[in-house]
């Protein structure tokens, strides 16, 4: 097969999907030397991955092209321009775009990936603009697609419920924890990571896109509550850059008591991540929607004891290894803090059951579903 894959977001976006695409088409590369790949780059690469194609294997081509993405995306989803994204790519038998949306296309089959829907289930908590552009052009993409590619079982389900894609037009292929992610035991390091990210001896993470979805404002609330029944050492830490809407976020910090005792250190390195897991005593999700939720898993990885949200895909993503609470209940989420910090029987058999579940996903795994995905779309 000649395989085109859209390759923009694993170089202009630093999490979520861009780092789900690296994953992925990173193992792909080490899984299939039999077909032939070309991976799509829209405008100069910031430098986020390599894009010479000095290191990837001799199936694999990088096609560049001087268009910025937004240029592409506005002629391709807002005035939808004729330009099939063979005449930029070259011929190609099946092209995959692993960003909800799919180009026009001459003759390739198209696959495309929705990681998932919350513009529909969570429609208050997406920025306006992004929303309702999703809301024309997903749609069209899935309707058009051969194949359509889900993060989790949960974002498979919500395809066929709201937007009527028929079940067996859809392959779940999970993320993959990277084996980077396991517990850091190098002083030094740990130390070098507290250091930039001014952390406190002793914290709660919270990480994710600073956004209404990631409900990061319950967490503060619930950790405010949890200092009124028992006060503990533990401030609480939300890492990650600011996505939209987020003012309400810093604004609840500023109400509680003690505001001080709330960090934020802003985005932090793909390469700092496992030590900032390690040092923390506990990893809280309260998110109200995920397609898939890999940091509970990183988290997991490096022996940290999770606390998350119990809708969406997090419950089949994470099985027995976290404590399960509801995401719009902040007592019980100060109470499952408290219970995660306090019992130490628990904790012990949290990361046990945790270590153990995040080794179940790996990047290897989810490559050979993307490859049984592409031949399923040839048929």
């Amino acid at each position: 097969m000649r395989i085109t894959i859209d390759y923009t977001p694993a170089l202009r976006q630093s999490a979520g999907i861009g780092r789900y695409t690296r994953g992925l088409i990173g193992a792909l590369a080490a899984l299939d030397r039999q077909n032939q790949y070309t991976l799509f780059c829209a405008g100069q690469a910031p430098g986020a991955g390599p894009t010479d194609g000095a290191s990837w294997p001799p199936n694999f081509r990088v096609r560049v092209v001087p268009w910025q993405a937004r240029h592409l995306g506005i002629a391709w989803h807002r005035l939808q321009l004729p330009l099939p994204a063979e005449w930029l790519a070259g011929p190609t038998d099946l092209f995959h775009s692993p960003d909800f949306t799919l180009p026009p296309l001459a003759r390739a089959r198209g696959v495309v990936t929705v990681h998932d829907l919350s513009f529909l289930t969570v429609p208050e908590c997406a920025d306006p603009r992004l929303r309702a552009f999703l809301e024309r052009a997903v749609p069209g993409a899935v309707r058009r697609a051969r194949r359509v590619l889900a993060d989790s079982a949960s974002t498979a389900n919500d395809l066929n419920r709201l937007l009527g894609v028929p079940a067996e037009k859809i392959s779940v292929v999970p993320a993959g924890i990277e084996p980077r992610f396991e517990p850091v035991r190098d002083p030094a390091c740990l130390a070098r990571v507290r250091a930039r990210y001014r952390l406190p001896e002793r914290f709660i993470l919270g990480l994710g896109t600073l956004e209404p979805r990631k409900n990061f404002v319950r967490l503060i609330q619930a950790y405010a509550e949890l200092q009124r029944r028992a006060p503990l050492p533990q401030n609480l830490v939300i890492a990650g850059g600011p996505g939209w809407l987020y003012e309400g976020i810093y604004a609840e910090a500023r109400r509680q008591a003690a505001p001080e005792r709330i960090c934020f250190p802003g985005f932090v390195a793909d390469e700092d991540l496992p030590a900032l897991y390690t040092l923390a005593d506990a990893f809280a999700f309260p998110s109200l929607y995920e397609g898939f939720g890999i940091p509970p898993l990183e988290a997991m990885a490096c022996g940290t004891p999770v606390i998350c949200a119990n809708n969406s895909s997090l419950p089949e993503a994470v099985g027995d290894a976290a404590l399960l609470v509801d995401a719009t209940d902040v007592g019980g989420l100060a109470g499952g803090l408290l219970g995660l910090l306090g019992d130490g029987a628990l904790r012990a058999r949290l990361v046990t059951a945790g270590l153990a579940r995040a080794g179940r996903f790996t990047w290897s795994d989810a490559a050979a579903g993307l490859l049984a995905a592409y031949r399923q779309a040839m048929l």
